[in-house]
């Protein structure tokens, strides 16, 4: 990549609309934590509180432990910040695979939230369908709607993995804006295994919604997501805020190798780069 986009605090180059490579994984750590606290502070300022949505994986885990930090843990008013999760495996909270499990240690547990603020996804229970309906059930109690009828986070965060698939949206899995459901539970083939996910319509009513990618080992399948026509698109092509909605990329160096700024063959761009909310998110919104 040449320096076209470089950012002039030398923090980040935006080498493609929405798209902020950073030098190392730590750097992506870093600035995603100082996001957070933005968003957290403009929504709390705005609507009073700050309802954000977490994923797992070890991206996450960096964020999360640099929020933890001592640096950062003063910042955010915890009281009014409500946790929720993007999605889950179907084990239990202790499990080293639990996507609460991990957030839990590397950062709840380390900040003044109150445990009735954070809302995890019971994946582990029997009936995993009927636990997606009663998490479905939580986000009807917390957030408001759109004008379409999905509840509307100030902030989702996502990985992607290396099969272009986020959440738990898998190639090969049903991905459409076609339902009315908040909550679903795909089998995923290859896991052989039940999650439990945020639908596709939730991640695009979302205010903002960014995404979290180190390592050479995604390199090439960022290339495909921002910068090739697949067909059927990767899920974490579909995810795509609407009118005022933001939708960023923070990757390192390692994963943003092959992305070309003079490419001219893209699909519609990755998100916007500026602006938020046009008034508040709600049922009138």
């Amino acid at each position: 990549m040449d320096d076209a986009g470089a950012n002039p605090n030398g923090a980040y180059r935006e080498v493609l609309p929405g798209v902020r490579v950073y030098p190392q994984p730590a750097d992506v750590a870093h600035a995603a934590a100082r996001l957070f606290v933005d968003y957290a502070w403009q929504s709390i300022a705005k609507y009073g509180e700050f309802m954000v949505a977490l994923s797992g994986g070890n991206t996450p885990r960096m964020l999360f432990e640099v929020l933890a930090s001592d640096e950062f843990r003063g910042q955010v008013d915890w009281g009014k910040a409500h946790v929720f999760w993007g999605d889950e495996r179907a084990v239990p909270p202790e499990s080293p695979d639990s996507n609460y499990g991990m957030a839990r240690r590397e950062l709840l547990l380390r900040v003044p939230i109150p445990q009735a603020n954070v809302h995890r996804m019971e994946a582990e229970k029997p009936n995993i369908g009927r636990a997606a309906h009663e998490y479905e059930e939580v986000l009807r109690k917390y957030l408001e709607l759109d004008d379409r009828g999905f509840p509307r986070f100030h902030l989702i965060l996502l990985g992607m993995g290396d099969d272009g698939h986020t959440a738990s949206l898998f190639p090969g899995t049903r991905v459409t804006r076609q339902t009315s459901r908040w909550v679903s539970t795909p089998m995923v083939a290859k896991l052989n295994a039940h999650r439990m996910t945020l639908t596709l319509p939730v991640l695009d009513a979302a205010l903002r919604v960014v995404f979290l990618v180190v390592g050479p080992e995604k390199a090439g399948i960022l290339h495909a997501v921002l910068q090739e026509r697949s067909d059927p698109p990767y899920p974490t092509q579909l995810v795509q805020p609407r009118a005022d909605g933001l939708k960023l990329f923070l990757v390192d160096q390692a994963a943003g190798a092959l992305l070309d700024p003079a490419a001219s063959q893209k699909p519609a761009p990755p998100g916007k780069t500026s602006g938020t909310s046009r008034g508040k998110p709600g049922r009138n919104a």
